[in-house]
């Protein structure tokens, strides 16, 4: 069975820092690019930053840039999202998805969610003090 499972998410202060996760069980990550996505309460899913399969190229959403990083482990099977400098407004469920043809489109829609086959369950992340 192909999943993808995040953690890492919790509670966390504004101006805080939380480190999410995504590994994969039945299927290995290095020939995906991976997309983190969050969807917040009342809003539509929206995607927050994603990485190539050999982590030559990423791409942030301009909310999150310059505080969040993308990076990734084939060894581990592990895709990790930093996130640093925490606002209120990054309240969400994150959710990471796998893109097994990335690399034949074009990086610039990598936050096109339909363009992904497979998703994760989501980890909540909360922002608040």
């Amino acid at each position: 069975q192909l999943q993808l499972v995040e953690s890492g998410g919790g509670l966390v202060q504004p101006g805080g820092s939380l480190r999410l996760s995504c590994s994969a069980s039945g299927f290995t990550l290095d020939s995906y690019a991976i997309g983190w996505f969050r969807r917040a309460p009342g809003k539509d899913r929206e995607g927050v930053s994603c990485i190539s399969s050999n982590s030559g190229s990423t791409n942030y959403a301009d909310s999150v840039k310059g505080r969040f990083t993308i990076s990734r482990d084939n060894a581990k099977n592990t895709v990790y999202l930093q996130m640093n400098s925490l606002k209120p407004e990054d309240t969400a469920v994150y959710y990471c998805a796998a893109d097994r043809w990335r690399h034949s489109r074009s990086w610039d829609t990598c936050f096109n969610d339909f363009e992904y086959d497979y998703w994760g369950q989501g980890t909540q992340v909360t922002v608040s003090s």
